[in-house]
């Protein structure tokens, strides 16, 4: 949007859908005054005012691990600092200060289609950004789900910050501007439903979002646009996919983790308003989502897999850390643990390794608040300081982790415990702190009301009844008509480079994303020949099987060909050259010097077919075993004669003698590469001349 439509904009009085009085709500026991959820929301908007960053407003996925910002996080804090203005946790002037400091940043930072530098595109935003410049993290994609719960914080704020204030005025421009250039209908791409997820190295992802999971909110969004809008149709398309099933004797639409009855109520008093699909039912999906909670507290009664600590007041399953991804020995069977993953108890699936989730419960305290708020509370009394802290509750805690005797990935064992994550996660702070402010005092729902775009888009999904029917259809302009252009264009007169690999290739190890090999690599080309564009379709954890050209049979024991990301989808883009970068995963992972080296000829013969010269390096030193570290020098060697000259030595100086990794040059990992190994891995990109350049 040019800076003078949005100044322009700034001056203008936002287009309000007239107020609805909220319906009354009578909570047992008295919502108003209970010092427990004074405790738990003070404690919890605290985890949102004090880890964010004021300037950028750039609020962390987890912590005190610090790995990257979440953009949903974002948007569950902007939202959180309305809440914390009502409630005296911080002035409202503070709070717009915040919020519009946030909302400046999202609107101005970079948005296009290259791999590094953007924030994010068409008006989306990537799911994780790096903390240090505000840009995409790593690989990570382009999330239609995470930027409607952005949005949906962005959109809170356009209607609570209603006031004559300049930054006020100014937020719910930024908000208007934010919403409106979002182009929802590009994310259509194989039928009327949405896209999850685009990256500008491979395109759109396969999957879809289909019903029912969080996935209401960011369909209501974007059929309430006035720019790009989807139609009706896409609706309809997703509630067909519904499934309504018995599940502990409550019927509903089923969603195994908590989380997707949870999110889109946000924003969305959905008590009295029902669609086609719920009016068929005869309930709303606010009664969907007290079935699916009582379900799940049903299902830990039952305790069908005997964990420990089910049962009572101790219940909730949902996406959440958990202790670690191995099979180990319980109470004489074998079971699985995870540490995050989509835990979640329904008809259609059940995702259950004895993790509890505080957040399953407290994101239902509206609900069903009798049971809710006394499974919270237990959780307090039993596990005391342990589990709720000064940021309210951790995590995910598992009781029964501590009868296998195992070490965890993260978080501690505690003796009569079990494991205690150590870590909060903005996507599960958030709904306990506004889920519980929903059922305090209505205020998000209130709020929202107001919004016309909320208001568009439930109307054109065909709901009606309760505080809707009150509400006549918004009529907003739109503030923009010109679309981004779409990526094939940005790539169409590129001289390109392509980059196979894993984790050394994707970026793992450096602090600083600019630092990887790769990165450093690009910025060299574009200054040599700003024609240049280097595509990364490395992905951690990836090996010679997952490069193989498409159609490769593989072993069962084996990766299947990854056709997203393998030597045919490079060839496909017709580079000048591609680069292989594969350090170590085949050999820890078991697999003989033999058959990789076989692996590595099917991808030599297909880009010599091709015409494209084919570079490969060099493994790279790994703290294995023995016998791993002498397979590993073994298919160095292999390499540096069987592949020369288009061989990079990735090894020399990187590794001990004994073909362990040189500790000066270890992330802190024991296993990925730091800054300072990854310029070394650049110079001898750059040195191996890949492609020919213009002369200095």
């Amino acid at each position: 949007m040019p800076r003078l439509l949005l100044l322009a904009f700034l001056l203008l009085a936002a287009c309000d859908a007239p107020h609805e009085p909220a319906i009354t709500y009578d909570p047992t026991p008295p919502a108003s005054v209970d010092p427990f959820l004074d405790t738990l929301q003070a404690r919890t908007f605290d985890w949102f005012w004090e880890t964010t960053d004021h300037e950028r407003g750039l609020t962390p996925d987890r912590w005190p691990t610090r790995a990257f910002s979440s953009v949903a996080a974002i948007g569950f804090g902007l939202t959180a600092y309305g809440v914390g203005a009502e409630r005296g946790y911080v002035s409202r002037a503070e709070a717009a200060e915040r919020t519009l400091n946030t909302l400046r940043f999202l609107w101005e930072a970079p948005q296009g289609t290259g791999q590094v530098g953007m924030t994010g595109y068409k008006g989306f935003f990537y799911h994780f950004l790096d903390y240090d410049t505000g840009t995409r993290y790593r690989n990570t994609e382009l999330s239609t789900i995470d930027t409607a719960l952005l949005l949906g914080g962005a959109l809170f704020a356009r209607e609570y910050f209603d006031g004559d204030d300049p930054a006020e005025v100014a937020i719910r421009a930024y908000a208007d501007s934010l919403y409106q250039r979002v182009e929802w209908d590009w994310f259509q791409v194989h039928s009327p439903l949405i896209t999850m997820a685009w990256r500008p190295e491979i395109g759109f992802g396969r999957a879809e979002y289909q019903g029912y999971n969080e996935a209401m909110l960011l369909y209501i969004l974007a059929l309430g646009s006035p720019t790009f809008p989807i139609e009706p149709d896409a609706w309809d398309a997703f509630t067909s996919t519904y499934e309504w099933a018995d599940f502990y004797d409550y019927e509903h639409v089923n969603f195994s983790p908590l989380f997707g009855h949870q999110y889109s109520h946000v924003w969305i008093d959905f008590r009295g308003i029902q669609d086609a699909y719920m009016r068929d039912r005869g309930i709303d999906y606010f009664e969907n989502s007290r079935r699916a909670t009582l379900s799940q507290k049903a299902y830990a009664r039952d305790n069908p897999m005997n964990w420990e600590g089910y049962g009572g007041d101790f219940w909730g399953l949902t996406a959440s850390d958990g202790p670690l991804n191995a099979e180990l020995e319980y109470r004489g069977e074998t079971r699985r643990f995870h540490t995050y993953w989509a835990r979640g108890a329904s008809s259609r699936h059940i995702n259950d390794d004895g993790t509890l989730v505080p957040t399953a419960a407290g994101g239902s305290i509206p609900f069903a608040p009798d049971e809710t708020i006394a499974a919270l509370k237990a959780m307090r009394a039993r596990y005391g300081d342990v589990l709720f802290t000064e940021y309210g509750f951790k995590d995910a805690f598992n009781p029964s982790f501590g009868l296998t005797g195992a070490a965890p990935q993260k978080g501690e064992v505690r003796e009569g415990i079990g494991w205690v994550d150590e870590d909060y996660l903005g996507i599960d702070q958030g709904p306990i702190l506004l889920m519980a402010e929903n059922y305090r005092s209505g205020l998000i729902w209130e709020v929202m009301r107001d919004n016309p775009y909320l208001v568009r888009g439930l109307k054109r999904a065909g709901f009606s009844g309760g505080w809707l029917d009150a509400a006549p259809m918004p009529e907003v302009a739109p503030l923009f008509t010109a679309r981004q252009p779409d990526p094939e264009a940005a790539l169409a007169d590129a001289r390109l480079v392509v980059v196979l690999g894993s984790s050394t290739a994707e970026g793992v190890g450096p602090q600083r994303a600019e630092n990887t090999w790769v990165n450093r690599y690009r910025a060299y080309l574009q200054q040599r020949d700003p024609s240049v564009e280097v595509l990364n379709l490395a992905r951690g954890g990836y090996t010679t099987y997952h490069l193989l050209p498409t159609g490769t049979p593989t072993p069962e024991d084996r990766p299947r060909v990854d056709t997203l990301r393998n030597i045919t989808a490079a060839l496909r883009r017709h580079p000048e050259a591609i680069i292989v970068n594969l350090p170590s995963n085949d050999r820890a992972a078991g697999y003989t010097v033999e058959e990789q080296l076989r692996n590595f000829d099917a991808m030599v013969a297909a880009a010599e077919a091709a015409g494209v010269p084919l570079w490969i390096t060099t493994t790279q030193p790994r703290n294995l075993d023995d016998a791993g570290r002498r397979d590993q020098r073994a298919l160095r060697d292999s390499i540096l004669t069987r592949y020369a000259p288009r061989v990079i030595d990735f090894w020399t100086g990187i590794a001990l003698p004994d073909g362990r990794l040189d500790p000066t040059h270890d992330s802190g990992d024991h296993l990925h590469l730091n800054d300072e190994a990854h310029r070394l891995l650049f110079e001898r990109v750059r040195d191996a001349g890949v492609i020919p350049l213009p002369s200095r």
